[in-house]
C-alpha cells in the first residue's frame, strides 16, 4: 500500500504542478516560435502515458530506494533533478539540433522546468507518504 500511496501522490503532484508550469511558463516561449505546431488543447492519452511512465521510472530510480532506504529529502531532490534534466534535456536538445525553429530560450527554459518539476514532485511526494504511513 505504501508503493501505491507514494506513485499516487507523486503522480498528482506532477500532473498539478506541470498543469501550472505548462499553462504559464512553458507554454509562453513556445508560442512564440512554433504557434502553428501546437494544439488548441493537449491529446490526453500521449500525456498520461508519459506521466505514467515517468512517474513509474521516477520512483524505481529514486523514491522507492529513498523510502526503503531512509535517504533525505535533499538526496531525493538532487537525484530526482538529474532524471528531470536527463529526460527533458532529451527532448529538448533533440529538438535544437533537428527543428529549424527551436531555439536556445525554448530549450532552457522547457529543461529547467523540467528538472525543478521532478525535483520537487519526488520530494513532496515522498515527505507525504512518510506522513501518512508515519
Amino acid at each position: 500500500m505504501t508503493v501505491v500511496t507514494l506513485y499516487i501522490t507523486t503522480f498528482i503532484l506532477f500532473i498539478c504542478i506541470d498543469f501550472f508550469g505548462l499553462s504559464y511558463i512553458v507554454k509562453p516561449v513556445f508560442t512564440q516560435r512554433i504557434a502553428p505546431l501546437m494544439r488548441d488543447s493537449f491529446a490526453v492519452l500521449p500525456a498520461i502515458a508519459f506521466y505514467a511512465f515517468f512517474i513509474f521510472v521516477l520512483l524505481w530510480f529514486v523514491s522507492l530506494p529513498a523510502l526503503t532506504q531512509g535517504k533525505t529529502f535533499l538526496w531525493v531532490f538532487a537525484n530526482a533533478a538529474l532524471i528531470g534534466a536527463v529526460a527533458y534535456g532529451t527532448y529538448e536538445f533533440t529538438n535544437l539540433a533537428i527543428l529549424k525553429d527551436w531555439t536556445w530560450r525554448m530549450v532552457w527554459t522547457d529543461v529547467i522546468w523540467g528538472t525543478v518539476l521532478t525535483a520537487v514532485s519526488a520530494t513532496l511526494g515522498l515527505w507525504v507518504t512518510r506522513a501518512l504511513i508515519g
